[in-house]
């Protein structure tokens, strides 16, 4: 067996590139036979330096990669961050501190350039705390059930607006300038890059399972789009022949509340769906009550979503914007060195300064708890009551809470 120190951990080259794809697929429990449709799909997303792989000898055993993304900051500043993905270790090679040589080499690069936050989306949630990441945004998924929704299935009133099925080149068109719109007003939401329209309109076909969707449009009654839906359904009869159907969401975004409102109702209102399967949406998503009984949509999946990681303590807290007025001094503790210090915030509607202070602290807190605390989901006093964070003046908490918690919950509607 190589010992740790055997193993080269190094960004990967053009030429290593199908053997640290191999690894990727066999990490994520899939066949280790990169089919051809895929590594030529996916080679234009190659770039140098970002992509680490641990080499025994010839044989990739850990994969790592990373990539340039924004995140919608409360109040809707974008914030430059290093997304995480594609990371796996090898069954034969675990316990030898190989993700946290690549993590900590990427972290470092990150830093270096500038990067304010990383991000992940984490497959187990024990491994990334250590370093420094924490929850940020929740996925739910409902499901619902058509007949008990209580709607008027003869179709959506559009009162003057109107729902056109469209065609992959007309998402390629018109969907990008709507998604901006639609994640500038959502904390949490992150930049989808021109390989995402290709990759989920089939422009690009890595997977050669890929099928490809319905795509309805929302036009409102002036001509503009506000609304964009991508679903399939499968075909299910039931053995007297009733049809039992269920349309399954792959995407759903919307510009105004009457956008949401209406693809739903249309969706809910196709012949032969008797179920409907809303695919990753925000916690508090008005989905439920747009429905006349919201019962009739039970949630069937919940779990943590984007993980965050602070990068730079003053450029994040002076990025979101804040809804009331108040002054805290953070002791941020980061065993890694890389954003651990005394901050003292200073905030209002107006805007934030962030800087380095001496003054006693309110809260002491992990960077990881920061992380989870900046989009404004989480509450320090409920970390306050599981240990998680301490307050150093009575009430700290309750000071966090109502200068960093959001009115509507942060969401990420995006795998990457």
């Amino acid at each position: 067996m190589s010992a740790p120190a055997d193993i080269d951990v190094r960004a990967v080259t053009e030429a290593e590139y199908p053997e640290w794809l191999r690894a990727v697929r066999a990490g994520f429990l899939r066949e280790p036979v990169v089919p051809a449709a895929e590594l030529e799909a996916r080679r234009t997303q190659f770039a140098p330096g970002r992509s680490l792989g641990a080499f025994d000898g010839d044989r990739c055993v850990a994969t790592f990669r990373s990539f340039a993304q924004e995140v919608t900051a409360v109040g809707g500043r974008l914030v430059a961050a290093d997304a995480i993905t594609a990371v796996t270790v090898t069954a034969t090679h675990r316990r030898r501190g190989l993700l946290t040589r690549m993590m900590r080499q990427d972290l470092a690069a990150a830093k270096e350039r500038g990067d304010v936050l990383a991000t992940l989306i984490a497959a187990e949630y024990r491994i990334y705390g250590r370093y420094g990441f924490g929850p940020a945004t929740t996925g739910t998924e409902w499901t619902i059930d058509v007949p008990r929704a209580g709607l008027d299935l003869r179709g959506p009133d559009l009162d003057g607006g109107r729902i056109d099925l469209v065609d992959p080149d007309d998402v390629r068109k018109l969907g990008p300038e709507l998604h901006d719109r639609m994640r500038r007003a959502t904390p949490g939401a992150i930049s989808r890059g021109d390989w995402w329209w290709q990759l989920n309109t089939g422009a690009v076909r890595p997977d050669p399972a890929w099928t490809e969707p319905f795509f309805a449009l929302y036009r409102a009654p002036d001509g503009m789009v506000e609304g964009l839906m991508a679903y399939e359904v499968d075909d299910k009869w039931a053995d007297t022949m009733q049809p039992s159907n269920t349309a399954s969401v792959r995407d759903l975004i919307a510009s105004t509340p009457a956008a949401e409102r209406a693809l739903w109702h249309y969706l809910c209102s196709i012949d032969w769906v008797m179920q409907v399967k809303s695919g990753w949406r925000a916690p508090d998503d008005l989905l439920p009550h747009l429905l006349p009984n919201p019962p009739a949509a039970r949630i069937s999946m919940q779990s943590d979503w984007m993980w965050v990681r602070i990068l730079d303590v003053v450029r994040a807290l002076e990025a979101r914007t804040y809804e009331g007025e108040g002054e805290l001094v953070l002791e941020v503790v980061d065993g890694s060195g890389i954003a651990g210090g005394r901050y003292r915030l200073e905030a209002s509607p107006a805007g934030a300064t962030c800087t380095a202070t001496t003054r006693s602290a309110d809260l002491t807190l992990d960077v990881r708890e920061l992380a989870t605390l900046w989009l404004g989901d989480e509450s320090a006093v409920r970390l306050a009551a599981l240990g998680r964070v301490r307050e150093e003046r009575a009430g700290a908490g309750r000071g966090v809470d109502a200068l960093l918690r959001t009115s509507r919950r942060p969401w990420c509607p995006d795998m990457f």
